[in-house]
């Protein structure tokens, strides 16, 4: 009974165990001569694409670290530039929506609750 194999490492072993024997015994079998050259070339292929995958997954390693500090700093000076703004026009002029900033325009009045009414004893 075959056993599955699940990731690239097991297909590669899997190949380099199978390679020798076809080599060994190519006399008998030179019908098979052609696949298992194109697997030699898929092998060593794989291998490349191995090595550069894992490059890669470095890679992105690094430059999810550069934009993750990139994006703090951003955010801090932004934050900054608003505060800044604001201050220069101050916090209720209109020129902060040129800004993309809300105007302070007060608080909304509420309407005085009128008491309720106490029904009189009777």
């Amino acid at each position: 009974m075959a056993r599955k194999l699940r990731n690239n490492g097991e297909f590669k072993e899997d190949w380099r165990r199978l390679i020798p024997p076809l080599v060994a015994n190519a006399a008998d079998i030179p019908h098979l001569e052609a696949p298992r050259v194109q697997l030699e070339t898929v092998d060593t292929e794989v291998e490349d694409l191995l090595a550069q995958q894992a490059s890669l997954t470095a890679q992105k390693q690094e430059i999810s670290r550069r934009l993750q500090v990139r994006t703090a700093e951003g955010r801090r000076l932004a934050t900054f530039l608003r505060t800044g703004i604001k201050q220069h026009y101050g916090i209720r002029s209109e020129k902060l929506a040129e800004f993309n900033l809300q105007p302070f325009r007060g608080r909304k009045k509420v309407a005085p609750e009128e008491p309720e009414e106490v029904p009189q004893g009777v």
